[in-house]
């Protein structure tokens, strides 16, 4: 497994893996396969463009292909620059099990850490979706609340948990 920082370079792959987790997974992301199916490969190169604060790993296999991906993304605010999010984790069903969620975690964890005057990392992840909440409490992150019916997919509600990592 080959675990790096995405470029424009990436693109046409990470929109496939993408639209790919807003098929499979619907109701784990805020947005919907029907809207980001419309979005023009220039949309998902500056989507995925790293920048100071932003950075979008994926995870590559040994053929090359991506197979997970996760984005951090910095606070811009003063007040809350002290801050990062994790979002749009995903890894291919195929390759669930092995690993490899950990290892892009890891790697984002310690690449937010290089990110001066970051000390925590924020995420909210499905309340029902506990293999994603195990991988998460053992890495360390902790619920701090929870939003009842934060999404609403196809008439049904989803709760969120709040989770944080301090650095």
């Amino acid at each position: 497994m080959n675990i790096r920082v995405l470029d424009e370079h990436d693109a046409r792959f990470y929109q496939e893996l993408r639209l790919s987790a807003l098929r499979i997974n619907p109701e784990a992301f805020g947005s919907t396969y029907e809207r980001e199916v419309k979005f023009s490969l220039e949309m998902v190169v500056e989507r995925i463009k790293p920048t100071e604060g932003k950075f979008v790993l994926g995870a590559f296999d040994n053929n090359g292909s991506l197979v997970g991906i996760v984005a951090f993304v910095r606070e811009s605010v003063l007040k809350t620059v002290h801050k990062g999010n994790v979002f749009g984790m995903y890894v291919a069903p195929e390759k669930r099990g092995i690993g490899l969620g950990k290892s892009l975690l890891l790697e984002l964890i310690n690449k937010a850490r290089a990110c001066e005057g970051i000390e925590q990392i924020n995420l909210a992840v499905m309340s029902e979706n506990d293999y994603a909440k195990k991988l998460y409490n053992s890495i360390g992150f902790k619920v701090y609340g929870v939003e009842q019916r934060a999404l609403k997919y196809n008439g049904m509600y989803f709760d969120e948990d709040f989770m944080v990592l301090r650095l």
